[in-house]
């Protein structure tokens, strides 16, 4: 090799040297700073900010228990309205929505016939009648004679046979005119009771039969909840126990009472019936749903929001805050039920007056640092009553 050739070779040893080492301390740089982006990330995961809100104490509370229950509103009283004798409709004008009042004529079927048939059981009748007068004369006569020796007492007994079945086909003529006469009222159809049409199932013109059902009349002043209770529910339910029902398109709460227990379960599915009646049912519509809960007792019991107990893990557990770090209580839930306006549980694991995680916050990895805001970092005396997420972890 010339000179130059080894001189180009020295050169091009130095770039490579001067390129790994360049790469070594970008390297190590990189290692650095991804280390400490790592320790950074691992120190904020290790702590979480929460506000005294986050928490509640695990505390002795009297829990109004209740039994759920669903179901669709309905009248107490209401009627079909049908057509008793066959015929044309007329006179029909309520539709769907009027108003109408027990008695008030709501329909008429064509009456030509059974007034024709009253016609010709009236004349019946007084043909019958005119036939007891002939034979009480006849009678008279025959008892006058017979008085007087000039006829047998047979013929006198006939007279008198002739006499009683006169008056015999008289009643039954007159009943015949009492039957018609019924079937001409049957014409006119009256409302059985007074409520607001909820259906109207026939047309005027319309020839309608026998039972043919003409509208549909609901009294909404008294509405009841029909609700499905199983056959171990309702050995707790009693006649007279309150209820606070949510009814669909309503904002309001509904008060109702329990008003009546079917006696007989249900064949095949074992299930009980229970009436709950509506207090005050304005506005409300029949058909609407309706769920809420029937108030079955009171319980003392070491409860927590439902919403608190956790089911992420095999077993339920509540998130505790104990010595500044995040534990989890296995916990064993009992009975649930009401209070400030809150779905509490009695719970088994943890100790009174523990401070438990809300159910808002979500899942936190056991052993993480708590600290609560505007308290120094220390744990506060008690539990916030409003709800808050938590806030960003401290770098």
């Amino acid at each position: 090799m010339n000179r130059r050739t080894l001189r180009w070779i020295a050169i091009g040893v130095a770039v490579l040297l001067f390129a790994a080492v360049l790469w070594r301390v970008v390297s190590a740089r990189t290692e650095q700073q991804d280390e400490a982006a790592k320790s950074a990330g691992q120190k904020a995961q290790a702590m979480v900010e929460l506000a005294p809100s986050d928490v509640t104490k695990a505390q002795q509370r009297g829990l109004a228990q209740g039994l759920p229950v669903s179901g669709s509103l309905r009248a107490v009283n209401s009627a079909v309205l049908k057509a008793r004798v066959a015929g044309e409709l007329q006179g029909l004008t309520v539709r769907e929505g009027d108003t109408v009042k027990a008695g008030q004529l709501i329909a008429r079927v064509d009456a030509t016939e059974s007034q024709a048939r009253l016609r010709q059981a009236q004349q019946q009748a007084d043909s019958a009648r005119s036939q007891i007068d002939i034979a009480q004369r006849q009678y008279d006569n025959n008892k006058a004679l017979v008085d007087q020796g000039f006829i047998s007492r047979n013929a006198l007994d006939t007279s008198l046979n002739n006499l009683q079945g006169a008056q015999a086909n008289h009643k039954a003529a007159t009943a015949s005119v009492d039957v018609a006469k019924k079937a001409l009222d049957d014409t006119l159809l009256r409302s059985p009771l007074s409520g607001i049409v909820s259906l109207r199932l026939a047309q005027p013109g319309e020839r309608v039969g026998i039972d043919a059902k003409v509208i549909e009349i609901v009294d909404l002043s008294r509405l009841e909840l029909e609700a499905t209770l199983s056959a171990g529910d309702s050995m707790d339910v009693r006649v007279g126990q309150q209820a606070l029902l949510q009814v669909e398109g309503s904002a309001r709460p509904v008060a109702a009472r329990v008003a009546r227990i079917n006696p007989s379960a249900q064949a095949g599915s074992r299930s009980v019936l229970a009436y709950l009646s509506i207090e005050d049912g304005s506005g409300l519509r029949q058909g609407l749903f309706a769920q809420g809960t029937i108030g079955t007792g009171q319980a003392s019991v070491l409860a927590v929001p439902l919403t608190a107990v956790r089911t992420d893990k095999p077993l339920p557990y509540v998130q505790v805050v104990q010595d500044d770090r995040v534990v989890h209580k296995g916990v064993q839930t009992g009975a649930r039920g009401e209070a400030d306006n809150e779905t509490m549980v009695g719970v088994q694991g943890v100790a009174p007056g523990a401070l438990v995680i809300k159910g808002n916050i979500g899942p936190l990895r056991e052993g993480t640092l708590v600290r609560f805001t505007g308290t120094g970092g220390a744990n506060p005396p008690t539990a916030g009553a409003a709800r808050s997420g938590a806030k960003s972890p401290s770098p």
